[in-house]
């Protein structure tokens, strides 16, 4: 991905643009993403001194090495800073934004925050403080008008007319806001009490769904397999997933044209399920809503309106912001979350989600915009009786282990073995939301969608003192949580400029990569908090869980993307049982990446059943044996029992491996050679194309080489019995025969920071996504037919089976209790 300094130093034309220079510049003040308690964020303000430590060192380190430490992070943080803000653009801008208390002093105790009218005081405050204040000092007028924009005169007016809706006085805004949340007839969630779920299963709401969604499939099914819907049982329907990577504005127009171009296919009908990262999170949340209708057409009208003007440029941001009918949705979320919420902050994500909401859920002409679009749960409408696939939207929490935190020993606890377990601990924690269930696998644990935004302890939500809950989180957060790529680690942003820094001093990047893993533990810009809602559960749910999680009141999340670019984790989630995963690839760097490759980490930790090996873009060096092997050693540590399994596997493989029979060889006119097995698997292995198929096996796995991807020579292996999860990948490359002059690599406009897209832009990329299905739809219906007729064949053979077991059973108890009776023998 490419940062874009423009893009971003428009946030310093809005009021919260000190703090993002706070974190950006300053990355010092961190220690390590953390999760804040109440007494934390009571302390904050945006006047404090940062603390004197970057991170937090064992005792024992040496002062040389933490010195050290401290240098490289530091020059790191600090070319971060001047490479995202030039100095003219300081030096003639003064943004500030004061959010919470002046005095760090002023925290009051647990029991007078809860009190009503602290909250409100201190609500007042923060939005008050509010304030832009372009600096002209010593330019004369006409300077002034020579480089200020016309609108920028209009910008103070908007502040105090924002200032005034929000300051909670009789008839403003932000008091009919407070009021309507206490309204169940506006907000019937808050008449219900939550409570946290904890199973692996899935949640019932999702169980009647899939029951539903299976039966609407099977007509779609059979028009897009072109057979009758009498022969389709409903037990043979395939479970099929889409799942849209992330890349921001890039990966919502090519999610959106690849999803129209499976919906005119009729496959989309066919999807159980569709799960998004950042920018594909983004798309879903337009297609369920009454923007779209859940139309993709529809969809791309609306965003040839809407994303021809910047999501940040002031006049339109602020007339959002300050005109009815949308200040009130866009800003009802925040009015609830820092009235009702005393530990909730503002920052960054909330501002940048409330910018997104503006371009993405308002409608052109505005009068149109829909206050159901901005709750999750409101989905629910577009999925009840099955007649959509269910969303799946992704978030990750960034675990850091610390040596001489409880779950390694208490303080001072460095030995090898808990240095081994840190290392094998996740770094990231992978959420979903559904329109039902807002859930962690890691936790085993989750409560409804529409209990999001409450304060939980020991298992159950947590009112006021008068017993009121708080509505639902709001869409614009979450929009801001999906996309929040720019709170990356400090190790991410380095990436981007590293090339320059060894382009000009060697050694200097050598110092700061050096410490890549410790420069990989700082959040330079905050993540979104939100309540925690395993808060307090002590010896309720796994062991795995760090000790951290129960501790503190709220989490921090973030883009998925973060983890991993592609939302596969959810899918592999026990209980949805998915045969097909189709993998829309926007990223950026798509082959460097590897986003497949990581997912199978994920299947080799989960020990997922069934995952292909092997699968990806090659790996410069190393053989696709070497997943095989990593992954046996992962999964059979007690080989004794499992010899004979294993013996049998490689057997079984090996022949599935042979050169192809005299059956399989034989050619019909015009056919093409048929080429051995090696060979195919060396070709296959130098480049993927614009869709490949890989499909996994159940049996054990073995040191052999995984087969290369399935072609049109080895449809036969999706067939299989032993056959697993089928993966088909489609990453978005460039296409010259189709649309000449489009390609991620080298067209601007298509970096994941750019937040202009015109409506001819719109169209290429668009053209582009629906062409490179097409170059892979005859293989995709192929590759759905084959899982289809195989588990036809596997439920014809269990009920023959089931069959001919009743017959047996019948028999017996006829012969038994008929001896004696009517036979020749009495």
């Amino acid at each position: 991905m490419q940062l874009r300094a423009g893009n971003l130093l428009r946030f310093n034309r809005l009021g919260p643009s000190a703090c993002f220079l706070r974190h950006a510049a300053f990355a010092t003040q961190r220690k390590r993403p953390q999760i804040l308690d109440n007494n934390s964020l009571g302390q904050l303000s945006f006047g404090r001194q940062p603390s004197r430590h970057l991170f937090l060192l064992p005792r024992q380190r040496r002062s040389k090495v933490r010195a050290s430490k401290l240098v490289s992070v530091t020059l790191a943080s600090a070319l971060l800073a001047l490479w995202l803000y030039p100095t003219d653009a300081l030096q003639h801008t003064d943004s500030r934004a004061r959010l919470g208390s002046e005095n760090p002093g002023d925290g009051a105790d647990e029991h007078d925050r809860e009190a009503d009218q602290a909250d409100l005081a201190k609500f007042t405050q923060n939005v008050s403080a509010l304030s832009f204040v372009p600096s002209t000092d010593g330019l004369s007028e006409k300077v002034v008008d020579l480089i200020m924009p016309e609108w920028i005169k209009s910008v103070p007016g908007y502040i105090r007319k924002l200032q005034r809706e929000m300051n909670m006085e009789p008839g403003s805004l932000a008091a009919e806001i407070w009021r309507e949340a206490h309204d169940p007839f506006t907000h019937p969630e808050i008449q219900y009490a939550a409570k946290v779920r904890v199973s692996n299963e899935l949640c019932d709401e999702e169980k009647t769904f899939l029951e539903r969604r299976r039966m609407m499939i099977v007509p779609a099914l059979a028009r897009f397999l072109r057979i009758d819907e009498e022969d389709i049982h409903p037990d043979d329907v395939p479970t099929i997933a889409m799942c849209g990577s992330g890349g921001g504005l890039r990966a919502l127009v090519a999610g959106t044209g690849s999803f129209l171009a499976t919906t005119e296919d009729g496959l989309f009908d066919c999807a159980t399920y569709v799960s998004g990262v950042s920018g594909s999170c983004w798309l879903q949340s337009l297609y369920y809503s009454s923007v779209t209708g859940t139309s993709f057409e529809k969809a791309i009208d609306h965003l040839k309106e809407r994303l021809g003007t910047h999501i940040a440029y002031p006049p339109v941001a602020f007339n959002a912001l300050t005109s009815s009918p949308t200040n009130k949705y866009l800003l009802s979320g925040l009015v609830e979350k820092l009235k009702g919420d005393s530990g909730a902050q503002l920052g960054l994500v909330d501002i940048y989600g409330m910018l997104l909401a503006a371009r993405l859920l308002v409608p052109k002409g505005e009068l149109g915009v829909d206050e159901k679009d901005f709750k999750l749960s409101n989905q629910r409408e577009f999925v009840r009786y099955g007649q959509n696939p269910l969303p799946i939207y992704t978030a990750v929490r960034h675990e850091i282990p610390e040596l001489d935190s409880p779950d390694y020993g208490g303080p001072g606890s460095i030995s090898e073995e808990a240095k081994d377990r840190a290392k094998r601990e996740a770094w990231f924690q992978w959420f979903e939301i559904t329109p039902y269930e807002f859930f962690c696998e890691e936790f085993s644990a989750g409560i409804p969608t529409w209990a999001m935004g409450r304060r939980f302890k020991n298992g159950s939500d947590v009112p006021s003192t008068t017993g009121f809950r708080l509505p639902e989180i709001r869409m614009p957060l979450l929009l801001g949580i999906w996309g929040s790529a720019f709170c990356a680690t400090l190790s991410h942003y380095y990436r981007e400029i590293r090339p320059v820094i060894k382009s000009l001093h060697q050694s200097l990047d050598e110092l700061i990569w050096g410490h890549n893993k410790d420069l990989s533990k700082v959040h330079p810009i905050e993540p979104a908090n939100i309540p925690n809602f395993v808060h307090g559960m002590y010896g309720q749910l796994p062991e795995t869980v760090p000790q951290a999680v129960y501790d503190n009141e709220y989490i921090q999340l973030m883009d998925a993307g973060m983890s991993n670019n592609l939302p596969i984790y959810p899918l592999l989630r026990p209980g949805r049982d998915v045969d097909i995963i189709m993998a829309f690839d926007a990223s950026a760097d798509i082959k460097t990446d590897n986003w497949l490759s990581v997912a199978e980490g994920y299947a080799r930790q989960r020990k997922i059943k069934g995952w292909p090996v092997g699968i990806g873009w090659p790996k410069p060096a190393g053989t696709p044996s070497q997943a095989a092997v990593e992954l046996e050693q992962a999964e059979v540590h007690s080989a004794v029992e499992a010899e004979g399994r294993i013996n049998k596997a490689k057997t079984d493989q090996a022949a599935r491996h042979a050169e192809p029979s005299p059956a399989q060889t034989a050619k019909k006119p015009g056919d093409q050679p048929i080429k051995p097995e090696s060979q195919r698997q060396t070709e296959a292995a130098a480049e993927l194309g614009y869709c490949t198929v890989w499909v996994g096996t159940t049996q054990e796995r073995s040191s052999d080489p995984p087969p290369p991807p399935v072609d049109d020579t080895s449809t036969w292996r999706l067939m299989d019995p032993d056959a697993g999860i089928t993966v088909i990948y489609l990453p978005f490359l460039a296409n010259e025969k189709a649309v000449p002059g489009v390609d991620v690599a080298v067209s601007d406009y298509m970096s994941t920071w750019n937040f202009v897209y015109t409506p001819q832009q719109i169209d290429e990329v668009v053209a582009l996504a629906r062409a490179n299905y097409a170059e892979g739809r005859e293989r995709i219906r192929a590759t759905v037919r084959a899982v289809y007729e195989r588990k036809k064949k596997r439920r014809l053979k269990r009920e023959r089976r089931e069959e001919e077991d009743g017959f047996r059973r019948a028999m017996r108890r006829r012969v038994i209790g008929s001896l004696g009776e009517g036979d020749h023998f009495s």
